[in-house]
């Protein structure tokens, strides 16, 4: 008998090690500006689950390290020989140096901490963050109907949907100096489709999305990074529904001109 919940749900509905480090790849952009600046790029992954991303990170070039709180998560990690560790992500950031690193990351753990938890997460990852550092945390998507009312809750493990605007406005609110979202997982059929339909607005919204935050540092450093910050990501709900309301003013006009030209 299978006696790891968690991990079991995870392979069941997270998806495939292959299929998480393809979705993954959308952040190696803002962490190989840093091969330009440092000598050595380092990255700390907090709840690393079953390695995606130290596993991509450690193909890229850069130094990763993933702490967890899983037992049975942290055993497929060792399996691809990662480097990880069996603490709580707090209490290991609270034991770095100030400036330490170049990359805090934590997919999929914001939602399934206590508020005040989050905010000291975000608190300390600011303190252990070198200049230009960053904050890289992903988590469902609450804008996206279908995320927000029945997806969320197959993990019985999470707290409570977090708004986008929420979650980007914390690091604002604790110092750093520029926040960005980026929506994520969207279907790149309705990323391209111009007759939105309802159902497509339900659950057409990217279903996950990040912030990455950026700590302050000389301009002509942060000048590096413009222009991945400038780059649009994802679909918001905002997006589907006025293609919907374009395509509902399309059909009401040609319906118009229909009875136009009949009468």
């Amino acid at each position: 008998m299978n006696n790891n919940f968690y991990k079991s749900l995870e392979d069941k509905f997270r998806g495939s090690t292959e299929l998480i480090k393809e979705r993954l790849t959308i952040y190696l952009p803002f962490l190989e500006v840093f091969k330009n600046i440092e000598q050595n790029v380092n990255v700390v992954d907090v709840g690393c689950g079953r390695g995606e991303w130290l596993q991509l990170l450690q193909e890229n070039g850069i130094d990763a390290f993933g702490v967890d709180t899983d037992e049975g998560m942290l055993e497929n990690a060792k399996k691809f020989g990662l480097n990880v560790k069996l603490i709580d992500a707090i209490e290991y950031l609270k034991s770095l140096k100030d400036e330490e690193l170049c990359v805090v990351s934590g997919f999929h753990i914001a939602e399934h901490l206590d508020f005040e938890l989050l905010k000291e997460l975000i608190k300390e990852s600011f303190r252990v963050l070198k200049p230009a550092g960053l904050l890289i945390l992903e988590t469902p998507n609450p804008e996206n109907i279908k995320i927000a009312t029945c997806d969320f809750y197959l993990d019985p493990t999470h707290i409570k949907p977090i708004p986008p605007n929420l979650l980007s406005f914390l690091p604002e609110f604790y110092g750093y100096n520029r926040t960005k979202v980026l929506r994520l997982q969207e279907s790149k059929e309705i990323e391209k489709e111009v007759n939105i339909s309802l159902f497509q607005i339900l659950e057409g919204v990217s279903p996950d999305y990040a912030i990455i935050a950026q700590k302050e540092a000389p301009n002509n450093i942060l000048r590096l990074f413009d222009e991945i910050f400038k780059k649009d990501f994802g679909l918001s709900l905002h997006n589907l529904a006025s293609r919907f309301e374009n395509r509902l003013l399309s059909m009401e006009q040609k319906a118009t001109q229909a009875e136009q030209k009949a009468t």
